[in-house]
C-alpha cells in the first residue's frame, strides 16, 4: 500500500480561500493524481493555523493573519469526500491541554504534529518572514532549539504522525550546519518519539526544497528503524501535481533501510500495511 496523508488542498500563497479550493472538483484533481501514482489512501491535513479555533492555542502574527476559516466546516467537507480526515497541528508549548481538547472534539483519522517555530518568540525555521536565522545565527544553537522543541512535540503524545522531523535543514547550503556528528541531535529525538508513541513521517517534500533531500536524513532514519518506530509516507503536497512527488526515491530509501510496512490510520487508530510500489 501507498499513502499520502500530509497534503493540503490549497497552496500556501495568497488568495487561497476555503471556497475556492475546498470543492469537489479540486478533490477530484487530487484523487486522479493519487490514482496515477498508485496511491491507495490519501488524506488531507490542513494547517491548523488556517482556522479561527487555533487562536485559542496561540496568537502568533502568522496565525492571526490566516485564521479565517471554520475548523468544523473543514471537517464536514472532508467527511463528504473519500479522503481521510487529518490536520497538521503545530506543537505549541504550554498549550498542550488546549490542543488536546481541540483535537479530541473532532473525529480526525489522524493528526500530523509539526514544529516550525522554535524557542521563545515568533521565529521559524522555514519561513522567511519569521526567520530564526536572522541573516546569520549560530547553527549549533538553532539546531539545539529546534530539536528541543521537536522532542517536546514527540513526547507530548498529542499526535499520530510527526511531520518532516528534521525540518531545520530545509534551507540546505543556504544555512550553516552544526559541526560534527548530527546523531547527537537525532538520538534524543528518537528517545522522545518512543515515549510519545507516534509514527515518523517519511516526507518527500524536502526534494522540492533547497535542501534537496528526504526528511528525515538517512542517519536519523536509521535510528528510527533501529528503535522499531513505524513510518508514515507523505508528500506534503500543496498542488495536485505534487501528490506522490518523489515517491520513487522515498520508496527506494525505505527499501534500503529494510522497511517493509507503513503506518495506515483510521479513527486515530494505527495499523501497519505492506509498503507498495509507485506506478506511472
Amino acid at each position: 500500500m501507498l499513502t499520502d496523508y500530509h497534503l493540503h488542498l490549497r497552496p500556501d500563497e495568497g488568495g487561497t480561500t476555503f471556497e475556492r479550493y475546498f470543492t469537489s472538483a479540486n478533490v477530484e484533481r487530487y484523487l486522479a493524481a493519487a490514482e496515477a501514482a498508485g496511491i491507495e489512501e490519501m488524506g488531507v491535513s490542513e494547517h491548523v493555523y488556517r482556522f479561527r479555533q487555533a487562536l485559542d492555542l496561540w496568537t502568533h502574527p502568522l496565525w492571526v493573519e490566516n485564521a479565517v476559516d471554520d475548523l468544523d466546516a473543514y471537517c464536514e467537507f472532508v467527511r463528504g469526500t473519500s479522503l481521510r480526515l487529518g490536520i497538521e497541528c503545530d506543537f505549541v508549548p504550554g498549550a498542550e491541554e488546549r490542543t488536546e481538547e481541540l483535537l479530541a472534539a473532532r473525529d480526525f483519522d489522524y493528526v500530523v504534529g509539526s514544529v516550525h517555530f522554535v524557542g521563545e518568540g515568533d521565529a521559524a525555521v522555514d519561513h522567511d518572514g519569521f526567520d530564526v536565522w536572522g541573516g546569520g545565527g549560530d547553527a549549533e544553537a538553532i539546531w539545539t532549539r529546534y530539536f528541543e522543541a521537536f522532542g517536546r512535540c514527540a513526547r507530548s503524545g498529542l499526535f499520530d504522525i510527526l511531520a518532516h522531523p528534521d525540518l531545520v535543514k530545509v534551507w540546505g547550503k543556504g544555512r550553516p550546519l552544526p559541526e560534527g556528528d548530527l546523531r547527537r541531535f537525532y538520538e534524543p529525538a528518537v528517545e522522545a518519539i518512543l515515549e510519545g508513541g507516534a509514527a515518523v513521517e517519511l516526507s518527500t517534500a524536502g526534494l522540492r526544497k533547497p535542501v534537496g533531500e528526504l526528511y528525515p536524513a538517512r542517519a536519523f532514519a536509521e535510528l528510527v528503524v533501529e528503535a522499531g518506530v513505524p513510518f508514515a509516507l507523505s508528500s506534503d503536497a500543496h498542488l495536485p501535481e505534487q501528490v506522490g512527488f518523489g515517491y520513487d526515491q522515498g520508496i527506494a530509501f525505505l527499501d534500503q533501510l529494510g522497511v517493509e510496512e507503513i503506518a495506515v490510520f483510521e479513527g486515530r487508530r494505527r495499523r501497519l500495511e505492506p509498503l507498495g510500489a509507485r506506478v506511472g
